[in-house]
């Protein structure tokens, strides 16, 4: 390990001990992040808004930018995270095996420590949609414990590192097992708020039930943790006071809503974005789809699948929460970030809302203290499996989805291949997070515009093995621009489209809106985009491969700087990122997750390879291939 000299960390120590030494982590962490020359938190800041207040860069000399420095990685599968920036210091890591970097900005990105950690490589197979992982997080020093470096690795060890060394301060196993043999995973960037650190659970598709877990800062020890289903000692639900929609949830809501123990492999895991309303001392994260993808065989509501969870951050009791997708039909995970913006004006009255652009293609705003329902809209006209949610407090479907028989895969039954529903599963917007600028008002959202064709099936339940039960095929939404993706302006305050770009592919990097009247995107071909907040295309420059990482800028001796990842892959890239494009892995694929399910036509082998996006993105190799690079963007000097 090569550890750096004191000097080097002088910026960084200052800056974690310019406040009180006995002030709280998540105060020293607010007062870096209000700081726009740092990127202390992956989504900038704990109301997930990836706004900076930087306005060097502007949206009359964007067109100058350029590549000011690169660092190779050193890992070849997809990068979804984005760099932090503290002081001097910015630190990235990597996909399994998870490297993380401290890098010096004073010297075009030398390493400052470099940190490797083993893992069991049957983790790898286990991971349902590329080896990803979404970023590494800051805590300041206090108390007995330095300033960390917080990442959750692949196998779900949570590991604390000394910022300045790169040395193990502590780790802690958040799974059962972190060999792959119960399919448990890490991908999520972890969130500190507090004097503890948050981090959820990947596995849906291997039945891996959900929970979000808060861990001590300072020695690694459990503080809390609450399971997405079950009985309420265990989701931490009060059956009179946490509400749904207004209305107290009862007891056991996440056991009498599963067939007999069916909720014990039931999914709803955690493996998205988490926000923190300091003032409500809140936390907001959502979970994903329930177990098994064939709905016919978990018949009920499957709560508390697909759910905004807002929770006490101090003992993780749920005040409140929102089932956006009752009996999930399509894969539709709830896991997308949660922006929290304050006096939204909604129906002339200003509110703190909530607003969550979720993988069934609606659009959600929320009045974040009490969970009450106040927009829920379409952010793509194409969304065809639900004609409305009812908004209608005194109905009996309030809240809810009205499914269209003709695209629900349940009514439909298994083995039958039902067609042409909007959006495909990986829904009209994954993980890859949006920004919001307070100067216009607006979200600018990256999207898919994607369908599909689904077939469940019957499958069984093996601790450790896939639990899938679907063949999915995807391919770009009909009658439209023929591409795979837009990137949208939205008004989540009437819940409205404000305007939108085609793209080719799905736009699945984070997106980046600064002071400047810039907003920043990414796309799978490898450009970064930059354009105005009417959404003219001011500069573009394509990286080395394909871009599923986030967009982050900083400021260093008085200049700013864009930064990205490149390297292609997660779930849409998984065809070029897992070598599912060629027969031999493609069958492979279908012999581990299919079964005797599995298609016997190779071509459909392949189509329908990596839960379907294989054929969807088939042509994504005509554009780029695989690579692991940071990229720095500046103006001239």
């Amino acid at each position: 390990m090569r550890v750096l000299s004191k000097s080097a960390f002088i910026s960084l120590t200052a800056l974690a001990c310019a406040t009180a030494f006995g002030a709280q982590a998540n105060e020293q962490l607010q007062q870096l992040s209000s700081d726009p020359k740092n990127w202390v938190m992956p989504t900038g800041d704990y109301a997930n808004t990836r706004y900076s207040e930087l306005d060097q860069i502007n949206k009359d000399n964007v067109k100058d930018l350029q590549v000011k420095w690169t660092f190779s990685t050193g890992v070849l599968r997809g990068h979804e995270g984005g760099p932090l920036v503290v002081g001097d210091v910015m630190y990235i890591n990597t996909p399994f095996p998870n490297i993380v970097y401290a890098l010096d900005l004073n010297n075009d990105g030398r390493i400052l420590w470099k940190y490797e950690p083993k893992q069991d490589p049957n983790v790898i197979p286990i991971m349902c949609c590329d080896t990803v992982n979404r970023g590494v997080s800051y805590a300041p020093a206090e108390g007995d414990h330095p300033a960390l470096i917080l990442q959750y690795q692949a196998d779900t060890t949570l590991v604390a590192l000394n910022a300045e060394t790169g040395e193990e301060v502590w780790k802690v196993k958040n799974g059962e097992q972190i060999d792959g043999s119960l399919a448990e995973s890490g991908t999520s960037a972890p969130m500190v708020f507090k004097d503890k650190v948050l981090v959820g659970i990947s596995g849906g598709e291997f039945g891996v039930r959900g929970h979000v877990t808060a861990y001590n800062l300072n020695d690694g020890s459990l503080a809390w943790r609450a399971y997405s289903t079950g009985p309420d000692s265990e989701t931490l639900m009060d059956p009179e006071k946490t509400t749904h929609l207004g209305k107290p949830v009862g007891p056991d809501s996440g056991v009498n809503t599963w067939e007999g123990e069916q909720w014990k492999t039931g999914g709803g895991t955690t493996w998205g974005w988490y926000a923190y309303d300091p003032e409500l001392n809140l936390i907001y994260y959502g979970t994903g789809n329930p177990s098994t993808w064939n709905p016919v065989q978990r018949p009920g509501d499957n709560r508390w699948s697909m759910t905004i969870f807002a929770r006490d951050a101090d003992t993780g009791m749920a005040k409140w929460v929102y089932q956006m997708t009752p009996h999930d039909e399509w894969d539709y995970d709830g896991v997308n970030e949660n922006i929290l913006v304050d006096d939204m004006e909604i129906n002339g009255e200003p509110r703190d809302v909530l607003v969550h652009f979720d993988r069934n293609g609606f659009a959600y705003t929320l009045d974040r203290a009490t969970g009450e329902l106040l927009v829920a809209k379409k952010y793509d006209p194409k969304v065809n499996w639900a004609t409305e949610v009812v908004m209608d407090p005194n109905s009996d479907q309030y809240g809810r989805p009205q499914v269209v028989a003709e695209y629900s895969t349940h009514q439909n039954g298994e083995d039958t291949n039902t067609t042409g529903i909007c959006p495909a599963a990986l829904g009209t917007k994954d993980q890859q997070p949006a920004a919001y600028s307070p100067k216009t008002g607006l979200f600018y959202v990256p999207t898919n515009h994607v369908c599909m064709d689904y077939e469940p099936y019957r499958v069984s339940y093996t601790a450790g093995q896939p639990y899938v039960g679907a063949t999915v095929s995807m391919y770009p939404a009909p009658d439209s621009h023929g591409g795979m993706g837009n990137f949208i302006a939205w008004d989540a305050a009437k819940g409205e489209i404000v305007w939108s770009i085609p793209e080719q592919f799905s736009v699945w990097s984070g997106a980046l809106a600064t002071a400047g009247d810039v907003v920043f995107y990414g796309t799978l071909e490898g450009y970064i985009k930059a354009v105005d907040t009417e959404g003219n295309e001011l500069y573009k420059f394509k990286t080395p491969s394909g871009i599923i990482g986030n967009i982050n800028t900083f400021e260093h001796n008085g200049k700013q700087y864009i930064a990205v990842l490149s390297g292609v892959g997660g779930w849409a890239g998984i065809g070029l990122a897992g070598g599912l494009l060629q027969a031999e892995g493609a069958e492979a694929w279908q012999a581990a997750v299919a079964g005797e399910n599995a298609p016997t036509d190779q071509q459909q082998a392949i189509s329908t390879a990596g839960l379907g996006a294989v054929g969807g993105y088939a042509a994504l190799a005509d554009y780029t291939t695989l690579g692991g690079q940071l990229t720095v963007f500046g103006l001239p000097d």
